[in-house]
């Protein structure tokens, strides 16, 4: 089992200016923020990070910045994947990863393929891979789930060395955590249900909330993994609360209101997303203070 990646990984946000342009400055801030509150490794253009509206040439930028401006050298993940097989193999082959650690590559969407096809698009991907595959199971925004037997047959390809899966069925999360190889990382994509997921065996989270919440959410997972269930317990229960507004308008719009709110880069986001509404940062606000998050 790869250590890097056991706790959390923040699927940090790419802040933006009033222009909609890559905010700089503000992504160095983000990273001193959750480097310095102990996350164990940083995601670079997974959903969270509006993948779907920067350029290739942004995606790039993002990631050569988050290398270089890496305060703890921590593992990076990168952002990799799309729902043509064919041109992401390509960009695999056309993009320079090194000083990456592994990619974490999304299950192909729209396009609704069976699970043979599932099985097809990331053996091709994981085969011309140079470093370590995630794979990425979504299926709210996908609409095809991977099915326990589609990732317990991934999971013996070599170069796929887990998965953040983030499909909401709890009996999914029993019965990896029973069929997968033991060395497999079985990586929460569900902030709500990780101390209860570490309970039957998965490693950690994939997080939205520890862009804004690094500390307690890290401080929260670490105890899980510990088997401190009680205080992990008391820690999830705090963001209970929260879980329900930070998507009500869509990913990333709330966690980058509160990260607005905590002062460390603002709200913007890119259409066809907008900003948060202003009920919806009175609302996330309050629970903030109510949870003593500020």
């Amino acid at each position: 089992m790869d250590t890097r990646f056991l706790g959390v990984g923040v699927a940090l946000v790419t802040p933006f200016d009033a222009n909609h342009d890559i905010d700089f400055p503000a992504l160095q801030k983000l990273l001193h923020f959750v480097s310095d509150s102990g996350v164990n490794y940083l995601v670079v253009q997974g959903t969270t990070g509006e993948t779907s509206t920067t350029t290739a040439q942004e995606k790039l930028d993002l990631l050569k910045f988050v290398q270089e401006n890496n305060p703890k050298k921590l593992p990076i993940v990168y952002g990799l994947g799309g729902n043509n097989t064919r041109a992401v193999v390509e960009t695999f082959k056309q993009t320079d990863l090194t000083g990456v650690d592994a990619v974490l590559s999304v299950c192909p969407y729209y396009n609704k393929p069976s699970q043979k096809g599932l099985i097809a698009h990331f053996t091709a991907i994981a085969d011309v891979s140079p470093v370590p595959v995630f794979l990425y199971n979504v299926p709210g925004r996908t609409v095809v789930n991977m099915k326990v037997e589609t990732i317990v047959e991934l999971a013996k390809h070599p170069n796929i060395i887990g998965i953040k899966d983030a499909c909401a069925n709890f009996d999914q999360y029993m019965e990896l955590a029973n069929e997968c190889p033991k060395d497999f990382l079985l990586i929460s994509g569900d902030d709500n249900h990780v101390t209860p997921m570490v309970s039957v065996g998965w490693r950690g989270v994939i997080s939205v909330i520890a862009n804004a919440f690094p500390k307690e959410f890290t401080e929260m997972t670490r105890h899980a993994i510990e088997g401190r269930m009680d205080e992990a317990a008391a820690i999830q229960y705090r963001f209970l609360d929260m879980d329900a507004p930070l998507y009500a308008e869509s990913n990333p719009v709330g966690i980058k209101k509160c990260l607005e709110i905590k002062g460390i880069c603002s709200s913007e986001v890119r259409l066809p997303l907008v900003k948060a509404s202003d009920e919806l940062g009175v609302t996330l606000k309050a629970i903030m203070e109510k949870e003593g998050l500020l």
